[in-house]
């Protein structure tokens, strides 16, 4: 992705993996083949399914905001040395990504907050760094900000001690440091960052979910973290994933917020969407599809 400039404001992705990953009816168990197979033929193809395999293609991303005030990062990816054996790809991870950041230009220190949309795994895991045997903020100098609902669904969620419980893992390497470190702030809705940056309940994929919006003179953008996995669900977005919390409310939240930015100059930021991932929204018969040409 192209650094994006709305205004004095601007926008780069920092990527810690991209390429072909599910198949469409693993991540998307009630998927109607014969739509998608439709939007492949209309405007998925090549962008956002791979054409050998028919695996879709996604991506594990940060953004990072500069604002005229503060340096943003929204979700953190999966991070290095994380106990994760469910997933083999993720599991103790060894990535260049904070050399990745640097190289960006913005070094751990530089960063004045992190927002994360959600707090599933792929989503917290450079919260913290492995150093001496423990779990420290990564980015030392931010502030964190975990929705208060979203926060409490997973500290008060059953998570049975035992190996392989993937869940108490991330909470407790990837949260809970950041908590007892005193750099957490539980945020609700509403919440400003600053004049340009404020957070949106997004419920539904999990239950504390949140979108954050970005509003200047010289443009707008919506990070809309899971809210949808993959292109295709803008045009269906009754179309779930397998991995949302409560189905009807993000099938809700999905239809929303795609109909909201429908034919407008929002910017649609997601957090799994490949490359290009910066599009908007515009209407495509009785659906929608994204628009790729955003100069």
């Amino acid at each position: 992705m192209k650094t994006l400039r709305f205004g004095e404001t601007t926008v780069e992705r920092c990527v810690e993996a991209e390429g072909p990953s599910f198949f469409p009816r693993f991540i998307f168990p009630d998927l109607d083949m014969d739509a998608f197979e439709a939007e492949r033929r209309d405007w998925l193809d090549p962008h956002y399914v791979d054409t050998e395999t028919g695996r879709l293609l996604m991506s594990l991303h940060t953004y990072i905001i500069k604002t005229e005030r503060h340096t943003v990062l929204v979700d953190t990816c999966v991070g290095n040395h994380k106990h994760r054996p469910d997933t083999p790809a993720w599991h103790m991870k060894n990535g260049p990504f904070l050399d990745d950041m640097t190289g960006m230009g913005v070094t751990p220190e530089s960063v004045d907050f992190v927002m994360c949309t959600h707090l599933h795994v792929d989503h917290v895991g450079w919260n913290t760094r492995l150093e001496d045997g423990r779990w420290v903020p990564t980015f030392p100098n931010a502030k964190y900000l975990f929705h208060e609902d979203e926060y409490t669904h997973w500290e008060v969620t059953d998570m049975p001690e035992g190996a392989g419980n993937t869940r108490r893992d991330v909470f407790e390497d990837s949260v809970l440091p950041v908590v007892e470190a005193g750099q957490a702030i539980m945020v609700s809705d509403g919440h400003r960052i600053d004049d340009a940056l404020h957070i949106e309940s997004s419920p539904g994929h999990t239950p504390g979910h949140a979108f954050l919006h970005l509003e200047t003179g010289g443009g707008k953008a919506v990070f809309t973290g899971d809210c949808m996995h993959h292109p295709f669900q803008v045009a269906y977005p009754g179309c779930n994933s397998r991995y949302c919390y409560d189905p009807a409310q993000s099938a809700a939240t999905r239809r929303e917020i795609v109909e909201r930015c429908a034919d407008t100059d929002t910017v649609v930021l997601a957090a799994h969407f490949a490359d290009p991932v910066a599009a908007r929204i515009v209407s495509n018969g009785e659906r929608w599809k994204l628009d790729l040409d955003i100069e």
